[in-house]
């Protein structure tokens, strides 16, 4: 049986090497890993209705190619984004608009959760307000020494809400209000000790550390991989023994899969496994 993710999947066709430009956003692709640049450093790399826009369209491209197997949101500029753009926030934009936007905000964090591919977040600056939502949401986060992650809304009369369902999900309660109750960023090191980021390394190392990454994911059956993301955040939010009651039919749906079967024969057979990525 195949996981949501999987059905219906679309025809592969094997992209190599590619990249897309627009205004705010440059996209590559080579070799199975998607790299998405946030650049439009003018205004910070803000969440503007138009950039989130685009963000949602870059991650969900083609999303069912087999031939896609990670997906790199990184920056340009000292500011990995500064969060939603406060002059789409004014009076005088309307409530309808701002309610545009606030959706439009979390279709992107759903975009990055249901990815059936592991997104994961490049830092090597500051990630802020909205912009440190964006990160916490991703499934890894690898930053640079120099990146510093903060929640400041309630510095301009806007509490830091939706990004604090993010960050309150990913370090303790009393980092958390910390981050949002005072609005002051924390460092690198202290974002990687509150569980918030994954690893942290000089800037120089940066690229190297999340290629080496994308490859062992490549490594493994991306149909397997789907399955296994798409139950961590179904199970997540259950009480304990419902998730083990959910976990106990996607290990059998798993196993029963072909690539559990064919990990299962590699395995026996000591050789190297054949993944059709089904």
């Amino acid at each position: 049986m195949l996981s949501l993710f999987e059905r219906n999947i679309l025809k592969p066709f094997s992209i190599i090497s590619r990249g897309v430009h627009s205004q705010y956003l440059i996209t590559k692709e080579s070799h199975g890993a998607r790299e998405i640049t946030l650049n439009h450093e003018k205004t910070k790399n803000s969440l503007s209705l138009a950039m989130m826009e685009d963000l949602i369209t870059a991650i969900n491209e083609n999303k069912n190619d087999i031939s896609l197997r990670a997906i790199i949101l990184s920056a340009n500029g000292n500011v990995f984004s500064a969060g939603h753009n406060l002059k789409e926030l004014q009076m005088s934009a309307g409530t309808d608009q701002h309610k545009l936007i606030f959706n439009k905000a979390t279709e992107l964090m759903r975009s990055i959760i249901q990815s059936p591919v592991p997104v994961i977040a490049k830092v090597n600056g500051f990630a802020t307000a909205a912009g440190c939502q964006l990160v916490a949401t991703c499934d890894m986060i690898i930053c640079s020494e120099k990146s510093k992650f903060s929640t400041p809304g309630a510095n301009f009369g806007i509490f830091c809400s939706t990004p604090g369902i993010a960050i309150g999900r990913s370090v303790p309660k009393s980092k958390a209000m910390y981050m949002l109750l005072t609005g002051e960023p924390i460092t690198a090191q202290e974002a990687y000790e509150s569980g918030l980021v994954t690893k942290v390394v000089p800037a120089d190392k940066l690229d190297e550390e999340v290629n080496k990454i994308v490859e062992q994911i490549k490594h493994k059956s991306r149909s397997v991989i789907s399955l296994g993301k798409e139950f961590f955040y179904k199970q997540i939010n259950l009480n304990t023994l419902d998730a083990y009651r959910l976990g106990e039919d996607i290990m059998v749906e798993n196993i029963n899969s072909n690539d559990g079967q064919e990990g299962i024969q590699s395995f026996v057979e000591k050789r190297k496994a054949i993944w059709s990525h089904k």
